[in-house]
């Protein structure tokens, strides 16, 4: 029997004064039976980070040819191609390659530290391409807001997130180990 996906609800109100952008989004993240807390609320803070009204989730784990995130223009071409984890080199060349910038998201230090050694020095010509790095310490007080109704308000300043909810106040820093 296939697990199904646990549905997660967040309202989510985003003031970006970095991008002059404000808006209060009904979202719903699908967590994939083999997804972690961890990852699932990496990805709604990756979507906080670019948050627009075209900004969506797509099929996730489950359509290995898409993002994680996208944003789509009115000619069906991506504008914003928003990835996850540590992927190989040759899937983050296929989306610069299709979309006008990308975005990846990393965690789980050690791995990720690993990871960057070995692929810093291709990854740099991709000019169009950002990594935001969220250490392990700053990704566990997240994982502390992931509950199945979430009400999130976050402000984004000088590159910082402030997230919180009735209970908790939470200011992340994403480091830029690559940006454009």
């Amino acid at each position: 029997m296939a697990l199904k996906a646990t549905i997660y609800k967040a309202m989510v109100n985003v003031a970006d004064l970095d991008r002059n952008q404000f808006l209060d989004s009904n979202l719903t993240l699908a967590r994939h039976p083999s997804e972690t807390q961890e990852r699932m609320m990496l990805r709604l803070l990756a979507w906080i980070k670019y948050a627009n009204e075209r900004l969506q989730f797509s099929r996730g784990l489950s359509a290995e040819d898409e993002p994680e995130i996208w944003q789509r223009n009115d000619h069906m071409g991506i504008d914003l191609w928003i990835e996850l984890g540590l992927p190989d080199e040759k899937r983050l060349k296929k989306a610069c390659s299709q979309s006008g910038e990308v975005a990846l998201f990393t965690y789980n230090s050690r791995a990720a530290e690993i990871w960057w050694q070995q692929h810093q020095n291709k990854l740099k010509q991709y000019q169009n391409l950002s990594i935001w790095y969220l250490d392990d310490e700053q990704l566990a007080k997240l994982c502390e807001f992931g509950t199945r109704s979430m009400n999130l308000q976050a402000t984004i300043q000088d590159g910082a997130i402030w997230l919180s909810n009735a209970e908790n106040n939470l200011e992340i820093h994403f480091t830029a180990w690559q940006h454009h």
